[in-house]
C-alpha cells in the first residue's frame, strides 16, 4: 500500500507540483526543528553570575558558548520569523477574493501564540520561582504585582524567567497586522521591513514591539512568498547559500570578542541583521537539503514537539540544569564543554517525557501548550 503522499497517490500530471510542495513543507518542518533546537544554546546554563562570566570572557569555554550560541542559535531564530511570515501571507492569499475575517484570524493566533505564551509564564513562575522560594535555587521571585503581571503578559519589558517568550509576544503583533500587510506590494512591505531594521538598530518601537527584528523578518517571509524568494534559494547549490554566513559569521564573533557593548552600536547591529539574514538563507537552504535525506523522517516527527520545546526549554533549564551542573561542574570545568554541547539533546528528550503522555492522557492540555500542534483528534 503506497504511503499517503507518495508519488502513486498523486495524478501523473500533478506529480511535479505535489512534489515540490511536499518537499517545501517537509523543509519548513525540519527548519523549525533545526532552529528551535539550536535556541537552547542562547539560554544554556553556564552556572555562572554576570561577574562570573565577565571573568570568564575570552576563554576556550565561553569563546565556544558563543560560537554556539551565535551559529545555532540566535542566527536561526530569523527562520523562524520568515516561516512565519510566509505562512501567513499563503494562508491569508488563499482568502483573496474573498472577506477576510479579521476577528477570526486574530482569535485564531491568540489560541495558538498568545495563550500558550501565557500560560508558559504561569507554569515558569509556579515552579521556578516555587522551586526558588523552597529550596535554594538562584531563581526570580515576584516582589511586586507590577513585576508578576509583566512576566505573565509581557506587556512592555522582557521577562526575567522566559527571556525566549518575547518573540511570541512580538510574533503576536505581526499577526494582528497581518490582514493589512498581506495587501501591500513587496515594495511597501520592503520599506516596512527596512523602517523595523532602523529601529532594533537604534533600539526604538517599544512598547509596541520589543523586538522590532521579528517584524522586519516576518515582512521579509512575506516578500519571501509574493516573490518566490524560498524556491529560488532553495535552488541554490548548498556552498552558495552557506558561504555568506561562512564569511560574515566570524567578523561579527571577532567584533563581539573585541568589544565591550556593541549592541548599544547602531552600526553593529545593522551588521548583526545581515548576519542574521545570510544565516536565514543558509539553515533554509541546509533544511531544503535534509528534506530528501535519511535525517527527513526523525526531524519530522519532532515537528509536532518544536513549539512546546521553545516554550519549555528555559523553564527546564532553569530546574534541571543545576542538578546536572553538580556532575559536570559550571563553565570552566573539564566536563562543562560536553553538558554545554549536548544541552539542546537533553532538553529535546525532557520535553518528549513530558509532552508524549500529555498528548495521550491530557490532549486538551497538550493542544493549548503546543499551540495546537499536539492532542489533535485523529479520525
Amino acid at each position: 500500500m503506497p504511503l499517503p503522499g507518495s508519488q502513486r497517490d498523486v495524478p501523473a500530471e500533478t506529480r511535479p507540483d505535489e512534489q515540490a510542495r511536499q518537499r517545501r513543507s517537509d523543509a519548513i518542518g525540519i527548519a523549525r526543528v533545526l532552529c528551535i533546537l539550536g535556541v537552547v544554546y542562547v539560554h544554556a546554563w553556564t552556572g555562572l553570575g554576570g561577574n562570573g562570566l565577565e571573568l570568564a570572557r575570552g576563554t576556550f569555554q565561553e569563546n565556544l558558548r558563543w560560537v554556539l550560541m551565535e551559529c545555532f542559535g540566535r542566527s536561526a531564530v530569523p527562520l523562524l520569523g520568515l516561516i512565519s511570515g510566509w505562512l501567513v501571507m499563503a494562508s491569508l492569499a488563499e482568502r483573496d477574493g474573498r472577506r477576510r475575517d479579521w476577528a477570526g484570524h486574530v482569535g485564531r493566533k491568540a489560541r495558538t501564540v498568545l495563550l500558550p505564551m501565557v500560560v508558559w509564564n504561569a507554569i515558569a513562575l509556579v515552579l521556578v520561582s516555587g522551586t526558588a522560594w523552597l529550596f535554594t535555587l538562584p531563581a526570580p521571585v515576584p516582589h511586586t504585582l507590577g513585576w508578576t503581571i509583566e512576566e505573565l503578559l509581557i506587556l512592555t519589558r522582557n521577562p526575567d524567567i522566559n527571556v525566549q517568550m518575547p518573540f511570541l509576544r512580538d510574533l503576536f503583533v505581526c499577526m494582528v497586522l497581518a490582514p493589512a500587510l498581506v495587501r501591500l506590494p513587496a515594495r511597501a512591505l520592503g520599506l516596512i521591513a527596512l523602517a523595523a531594521g532602523i529601529a532594533q538598530a537604534f533600539a526604538l518601537g517599544w512598547p509596541i514591539f520589543l523586538r522590532p527584528s521579528i517584524l522586519m523578518f516576518f515582512a521579509l517571509g512575506m516578500i519571501a512568498r509574493q516573490t518566490g524568494a524560498a524556491e529560488r534559494v532553495a535552488e541554490w547549490p548548498l556552498s552558495r547559500a552557506v558561504l555568506p554566513f561562512a564569511l560574515l559569521l566570524p567578523v561579527k564573533l571577532a567584533l563581539e570578542f573585541a568589544l565591550a557593548d556593541p549592541g548599544a552600536m547602531p552600526a553593529f547591529v545593522a551588521f548583526d541583521l545581515t548576519v542574521r539574514i545570510a544565516a536565514a538563507f543558509a539553515f533554509w537552504r541546509i533544511a531544503w537539503a535534509v528534506a530528501r535525506s535519511d535525517a527527513r523522517g526523525p526531524l519530522l516527527a519532532l515537528e509536532p514537539y518544536a513549539f512546546f520545546l521553545f516554550c519549555a526549554h528555559l523553564t527546564l533549564i532553569w530546574l534541571f540544569a543545576p542538578l546536572i551542573g553538580r556532575l559536570t561542574g559550571p563553565l570552566g570545568s573539564p566536563l562543562y564543554p560536553l553538558f554545554l554541547i549536548l544541552q539542546p539533546l537533553l532538553v529535546l528528550g525532557a520535553t518528549l517525557a513530558v509532552a508524549s503522555p500529555l498528548s495521550r492522557h491530557w490532549p486538551a492540555a497538550a493542544r493549548v501548550l503546543s499551540g495546537g500542534r499536539l492532542g489533535r483528534r485523529r479520525p
